[in-house]
């Protein structure tokens, strides 16, 4: 076979395929289409509430510490070595108020004020037969004074007395000077015993028994247990809605033994966090027993806010925007946030009577076409009591 008649065959066999295919798509293009259904709308159901202002109690709930009401320093007025009193000085040993902590050595300078009283007694001695002679009227009251004075205790008050010639007569016997001298001393000396100002405990210490110290040296540090409190941080924003003299609920735990207590202080400074401290006054009742550094719960009660709604703080979004529902379709609108809580929110600034939306939306837009939840469910009860038997 030749190649002009490969050649006419080919191309005879593209124009009949080609003419083939041109009148299929002729052929369906007559074809008329069927009717096409509309789209059908699709209604998405929310959860919803009717805006209704009331007054609201809002309590807070915030967890605290238990702190000493007094917390002081041990400090050594004098110097010397530490000397054992009446409680074990080392941490964790309580003790009562009043009780000897410690002693600084004293021996030699109590020797010492007893040798200066000798002589002031001998100064007292030598101005007797004067004062009878020269002053009777005050005779009696400084023998009643010498009378007194005791070697081992301190010095009385010294007698009243009126007049420039017997105050010159004391000054020259150097009885004023002598006896303010050996009151110093007894000052000095009360130093060197350390008393407890009040019930407590040391959280630390320094120096122990046998230690020797120098004025001014810290010798531990003491803890009141008799007068514990509740630091709660609470966020500077919710601690407006905290008053000094509130009435509130403590709890060890979430389930632990409830106390009453009372708002005492709120601190005049935020920390770096923006949280004031509210220190709360636990009533003790019974044998319980509080710890310093226990975390116990603080529930407070909160103040009324008047002309108020209260919604899931999850159905707010950019801090102040929620969704309402106006003839079936969503709505931006904004509220005026008063006060945030865990869960919830409190807010006004809508009018009394529309809908908002009270769960959190996903992937919606304005003006989307909604439903509410409630209602559909009563829409589809309505239905089926229709619906004949």
């Amino acid at each position: 076979m030749s190649w002009r008649k490969i050649t006419f065959i080919v191309v005879a066999l593209v124009i009949l395929l080609g003419g083939s295919a041109a009148l299929s798509l002729l052929f369906v293009s007559m074809k008329p289409e069927p009717p096409r259904k509309p789209d059908a709308e699709i209604i998405r159901y929310v959860k919803a509430d009717t805006v209704n202002y009331t007054n609201i109690v809002s309590p807070l709930t915030r967890n605290g510490r238990v702190v000493s009401g007094n917390e002081v320093a041990l400090v050594a007025e004098a110097p010397g070595k530490i000397e054992p009193g009446n409680v074990d000085l080392r941490k964790g040993a309580s003790f009562k108020q009043g009780e000897l902590l410690a002693e600084i050595y004293k021996d030699e300078m109590e020797l010492a004020l007893k040798a200066r009283k000798s002589n002031f007694l001998t100064t007292i001695t030598t101005i007797l037969p004067d004062l009878k002679v020269d002053y009777p009227d005050s005779f009696n009251s400084f023998m009643e004074f010498f009378k007194s004075i005791e070697i081992d205790k301190e010095l009385p008050a010294l007698p009243q007395f009126e007049g420039e010639q017997l105050k010159i007569f004391l000054a020259s016997r150097n009885v004023l000077c002598k006896y303010y001298g050996i009151k110093q001393d007894e000052k000095r000396l009360a130093r060197h015993s350390l008393f407890a100002p009040f019930d407590g405990t040391f959280s630390q210490v320094n120096f122990e028994v046998g230690a020797y110290v120098n004025t001014g040296s810290q010798i531990a540090r003491m803890i009141r247990t008799d007068m514990l409190e509740v630091e709660v941080p609470v966020e500077n924003k919710q601690s407006q809605w905290i008053q000094i003299g509130d009435r509130v609920r403590v709890y060890s735990g979430k389930a632990g033994e409830m106390r009453s207590g009372v708002v005492v202080r709120k601190s005049d400074f935020v920390n770096d966090n923006q949280y004031r401290s509210i220190f709360v006054k636990v009533n003790r009742t019974g044998n319980e027993k509080l710890y310093a550094g226990e975390y116990l719960t603080v529930e407070f009660p909160g103040q009324v806010i008047p002309s108020s709604m209260e919604i899931p703080r999850n159905a707010v979004f950019n801090s102040n925007e929620i969704f309402t529902v106006n003839n079936g379709k969503l709505n931006k609108r904004e509220i005026d946030v008063i006060k945030w809580n865990e869960e919830t929110l409190v807010f006004n600034g809508l009018e009394e009577g529309a809908i908002v939306v009270t769960e959190p939306l996903i992937n919606v837009q304005e003006n989307s076409p909604v439903g509410i939840a409630g209602q559909k469910n009563q829409k589809n009860r309505s239905k089926n009591q229709q619906k004949p038997e």
